[in-house]
């Protein structure tokens, strides 16, 4: 399942719709919730202004949950982003797998979030506490391990 929305989500609704979906397969299930932080050393952040890209965001993240699918043994996994202007300290994003196993889980939640943050069509617009706004570039660190996921083997 994956949704983009500007709503905020439940994170404990989602992990309990993922529990209630992998019908008893599941030993482990692996979240991860992102949150508006200050992104620039230093400064205080008022809001992030999340822009996408409606349909190819979808398509993508779905790519990267099937890609998760493929590599890993997991029974479910759910990915739901938001858009538009969020506050400091809102959730932005609520990744969870569910698996028969923790390894699996682990790993996959980890691929698609860091292969999510270089991959999916989102532009982020940072507004600091004194009113100055600027678009955040892509960092390098954040490329060089989507590359890392997409040279590792399956079931690494």
């Amino acid at each position: 399942m994956v949704i983009v929305q500007p709503q905020d989500f439940d994170a404990a609704q989602l992990t309990a719709q993922l529990r209630a979906r992998s019908a008893g397969k599941a030993g482990a299930i692996v979240t991860f919730t992102g949150y508006v932080r200050d992104y620039t050393e230093g400064q205080a952040t008022r809001s992030l202004y999340l822009e996408h890209y409606p349909g190819m965001c979808e398509r993508e993240i779905e790519a990267l949950c099937e890609t998760a699918r493929q590599r890993w043994r997991i029974e479910e996994i759910v990915a739901v982003h938001r858009h538009g202007e969020l506050a400091h300290t809102d959730q932005i994003v609520f990744i969870g797998v569910a698996s028969a196993h923790r390894g699996d889980a682990f790993r996959a939640c980890e691929f698609v979030i860091d292969a999510l943050k270089t991959r999916a069509p989102f532009w982020k617009r940072e507004t600091l506490a004194d009113g100055q706004r600027f678009w955040v570039e892509q960092k390098q660190d954040d490329a060089d391990r989507t590359s890392e996921w997409m040279d590792t083997q399956p079931n690494a």
